[in-house]
């Protein structure tokens, strides 16, 4: 899931402590990075773009489709784009998240053989990836989730009351101007399986 890196409409906290043209200039090359590292054969790439008219930016790759998120809050857009995809599994990431790799994407997709949906917590309580085995999105799945809260990955966990949920592995996402300078790491590996009630 991506913006158009414009200044003002994408990264406004981050905006907010180094500036908005400074934070899509991030934003911008960063999302470059990220979609030339992830393209890889073992998964097709889709970008999830905001606002819908960016289908046709040339921010990103013309080889990579695109599809508009949408309406609705941060929940609603990434359960229409889960739910957009073909059959099969599925993981869907954003893309501020410096030291994701393609080993970290095969791992959440592998924990998907056993499970029912797949999170990647992130450092500070939310959440960098989310998958679900198929397409199809449970009824209620990230309702009342307070979204850019430390909260955010235990109230969507909630919203998979008796689905088989694993974790895969732990990432920092940048949000603010001190995400910026922390050490990127390869991220940790989190406990294999968790089951959610």
């Amino acid at each position: 899931m991506l913006k158009e890196p414009r200044a003002g409409r994408v990264k406004s906290r981050l905006g907010r402590e180094i500036g908005m043209t400074e934070a899509a200039w991030w934003m911008r090359h960063q999302t470059k990075r990220l979609l030339r590292q992830l393209d890889d054969p073992r998964w097709r790439l889709v970008l999830s773009v905001a606002p819908d008219t960016a289908v046709a930016s040339r921010a990103w790759p013309a080889h990579l489709r695109r599809v508009p998120q949408g309406r609705g809050d941060l929940g609603t857009r990434m359960a229409r784009a889960l739910s957009a995809m073909p059959p099969g599994p599925v993981v869907l990431i954003g893309g501020d998240i410096p030291a994701v790799t393609p080993a970290h994407i095969a791992r959440a997709l592998r924990r998907l053989g056993a499970c029912d949906a797949v999170f990647g917590p992130a450092e500070d309580g939310g959440f960098w990836l989310v998958g679900l085995r198929g397409p199809r999105v449970p009824s209620g799945f990230f309702q009342g989730v307070r979204w850019s809260t430390e909260h955010a990955l235990v109230d969507a966990l909630a919203t998979l009351p008796g689905r088989r949920v694993g974790l895969a592995d732990t990432l920092r996402d940048v949000d603010r101007a001190a995400d910026l300078g922390a050490r990127p790491g390869a991220g940790k590996i989190s406990e294999p399986f968790t089951e959610s009630r």
